[in-house]
């Protein structure tokens, strides 16, 4: 009988131990080590980025890592220190499985023990400021970037812990983190936005590293397990279904590592949930859009609050890419990329893309940006983003017309704005954000006062501002409650393309309409055509701002400078920030601005009709600490109820400073004429050098289907659809 017993309870260890899942299971499994091993001999982008991991991890190897008491904000040293703890734990856990050497899991134990240590013992950050304090870090955001990592090393070397070591660090270490985010900040946990994206994240990789499936199910299923968050809602709620992600690709850069790394661990513990394959594959999707709201730089595009130093080689997009390449495969846009970052992952995916740049010489230069409309919101009905792009690689122009949502916490007051890049610079600029991330002197690295107070508001962007007040008076959270409407939009044509949006909310008693006109004239020469409409009952000062990026070159009418004293353009809402340089009163007349950026010259041609004040500012007034940039604009100012801006931005000509050779210098704009104007349509002459450029559209009626008509003494149109172009040669 007892042999029976033995014999049974041998047979009952046996299941469990065949039940527990076998470790790694995050980011690598156990079957990709073999092979990953052989690949790092045979590809040298692979054995490069394996010999970068593994010297920065064998500086610590044998060696007492600091694991700090937490006093600084970011930038600071305990801040950094605990930043750079996590990546090196992680590094150390690869490196471990990689090359099978025990002093690798070791240092990631020794660390692990510190943090068994310290963590119960933290409460809030004493450099918190926000209503989401973190224990490790000033804000609980990175608290969780510390939990993925910190969850994924621990996974990594799992097995090379004994039962009591697993003890100590499970309930020492991540207990208190975990519970924190649970227990203490449930409302911040089920937000849907990019932070509890990282929570849920860490929460969950936590989880699958420490076999707690109740830890999985809160990561995916919210703390309430309700469906209504956690990281499936994050899913489902926070892209649209083009990939488009609602704080715009600044921030999508930053969520796409988290939504990335835990479904990749997803995916390893269970393969049911089909997690890639999760919203017609929403992850590919979005990965994708954000690479094309990139300039030919490779730096994101300036939505909402975006810090613009950030490009595609960054760590997240490393990441992002190697993984995509595992479950979506390889595609040749992302080797171009690739190829650019110069370094892959330690995984199946960054040995697939090795692979493939060691064996081929055609990998182009260039990523193949396009035109490319996205909407905005999970059910994406009406608001979005349009990226219209003519010419091609280092040539390429992009405007962006923005009339999403507001962007969540890190929305900006700009509806219907636009910005424009060429030839790889930024012409038509947007401030970003006000910030100078992981820099400790400029207010702990965290948002300075001024992103509020001038970056954000309506003044910064390209768009109009009526009686020197932002959209919904500055308040995000009335912002937050409504969205542009996209009119209509025809991208079928890249010589002619044209989008339309309106706003109805930004002021009560204000109807806003933009129609933006990409064209590509037989000449080769690239113009915008911009109609901006206001409608109202009353009347209302409405400034229309252009940030430009370049030298001033020339002015056709006469202004008169501040030299000597210099004045605010006004007291409120952004406008206490700018000093006014320079004012002009115009009437009846083309008013024409030149300026110079790179090589190519740009023009802004505004019909004057009655008469505008136009002022050159400058950011950096009211600004003790200088921690704005001194940034230009131009700024036309009309008064009345109906009004439209009707300009005409011009790409032309080229400055060769070695050489000293300018061509093509001035602008070919000679007249605009507003032919019509009221609430049916609207019909703009543009006269040129060389050409005549006539649009008609329509104000109310953008049936594609519809027919319509204009004629006067000397002219007849008849167009189907909400708009029309003609190009004739003079």
């Amino acid at each position: 009988m007892r042999s029976f017993v033995c014999l049974l309870c041998l047979l009952l260890m046996g299941l469990v131990l065949f039940a527990q899942p076998q470790h790694p299971l995050t980011f690598l499994k156990k079957n990709e080590v073999t092979q990953l091993r052989k690949n790092i001999a045979l590809y040298p982008l692979l054995n490069t980025s394996f010999q970068e991991v593994k010297n920065q991890v064998d500086k610590y190897v044998g060696k007492d890592v600091d694991v700090p008491f937490p006093k600084d904000a970011a930038g600071g040293y305990t801040h950094d220190k605990h930043k750079s703890n996590y990546t090196l734990m992680f590094n150390s856990g690869l490196l471990y499985n990689i090359t099978g050497e025990a002093k690798y899991a070791t240092l990631v134990k020794n660390m692990l023990f510190k943090y068994a240590k310290l963590n119960p013992t933290l409460g809030k950050h004493p450099q918190a400021t926000s209503a989401t304090p973190g224990h490790l870090f000033w804000q609980a955001l990175n608290d969780a970037n510390w939990m993925v990592y910190a969850g994924m090393a621990y996974d990594l070397i799992y097995e090379a812990c004994l039962p009591k070591e697993k003890k100590i660090i499970e309930d020492g270490a991540f207990k208190p983190e975990v519970d924190y985010f649970i227990k203490d900040m449930p409302v911040w946990f089920d937000l849907l936005h990019n932070h509890a994206v990282w929570a849920c994240a860490g929460v969950g990789m936590i989880g699958i590293a420490t076999n707690n499936q109740e830890y999985i199910d809160l990561a995916l299923y919210g703390s309430k397990k309700d469906k209504k968050s956690g990281f499936i809602a994050q899913m489902d709620h926070l892209f649209s279904a083009d990939g488009y992600y609602t704080e715009g690709p600044y921030y999508l850069r930053y969520a796409i590592l988290p939504y990335m790394l835990f479904a990749t661990a997803l995916q390893h513990k269970d393969p049911t949930l089909n997690i890639f394959a999760h919203r017609d594959s929403i992850l590919h999707k979005a990965l994708i859009t954000c690479l094309q709201q990139t300039n030919t730089n490779g730096v994101f595009f300036p939505i909402n609050d975006a810090i613009k130093d950030k490009d595609y080689t960054t760590n997240e997009l490393v990441t992002a890419i190697s993984i995509s390449s595992t479950e979506y495969g390889i595609e040749d846009g992302l080797l171009t990329i690739a190829k650019k970052q110069n370094r892959v992952m330690l995984n199946s995916g960054g040995a697939a893309i090795a692979k493939e740049i060691a064996a081929r010489n055609d990998i182009s230069p260039y990523f193949p940006y396009k035109t490319i409309e996205s909407v905005d919101g999970d059910s994406g009905t009406t608001a979005g983003v349009s990226i219209l792009r003519n010419g091609k690689n280092e040539n390429l122009s992009s405007l962006i017309f923005k009339y999403t949502t507001h962007g969540m916490s890190h929305g900006h007051f700009d509806k219907l704005n636009i910005n424009l890049f060429d030839d790889g610079n930024e012409i038509l600029t947007d401030y970003g954000s006000a910030r100078f991330i992981g820099i400790e002197q400029k207010w702990g690295g965290r948002y300075l006062p001024e992103n509020v107070a001038y970056a954000a508001q309506t003044i910064a962007h390209n768009t109009l501002v009526a009686d020197e007040t932002s959209h919904f008076k500055g308040d995000g959270e009335v912002g937050e409650k409504y969205h542009s409407e996209k009119l209509f939009s025809d991208v079928s044509n890249p010589e002619i393309q044209v989008v339309a949006a309106k706003e109805v909310n930004a002021y009560k008693d204000i109807r806003m309409q933009r129609n933006e006109y990409m064209l590509e004239l037989p000449s080769g020469k690239k113009l915008l055509i911009d109609v901006f409409h206001a409608f109202s009952a009353n009347k209302h000062q409405y400034d229309l701002p252009f940030q430009f990026n370049g030298q001033f070159i020339k002015a056709s009418f006469p202004y008169q400078p501040n030299t000597q004293n210099l004045e605010t353009l006004g007291k409120a809402n952004g406008y206490q920030f700018l000093w006014k340089e320079a004012s002009a009163k115009v009437k009846d007349t083309l008013a024409q601005f030149t300026f110079l950026n790179g090589k190519s010259y740009y023009t802004i041609s505004s019909l004057i009709q009655d008469s505008a004040a136009i002022y050159f500012t400058r950011s950096g007034a009211n600004d003790p600490n200088f921690n704005l940039r001194h940034e230009p604009a131009l700024i036309i100012r009309k008064n009345g109820s109906n009004q439209t801006f009707v300009n005409v931005i011009e790409i032309h000509g080229k400055y060769d400073a070695v050489n000293e050779f300018s061509t093509d210098a001035y602008s070919s704009v000679k007249k605009i004429n507003i032919i019509r104007n009221d609430d049916k349509m609207t019909i703009v002459e543009v006269v040129m050098a060389a050409q005549k450029i006539w649009i008609a559209q329509t104000n109310e009626d953008f049936n594609p289907d519809n027919l319509h008509y204009f004629s006067n003494d000397t002219l007849k149109f008849q167009w189907k659809g909400p708009y029309q172009v003609n190009v004739h040669k003079e």
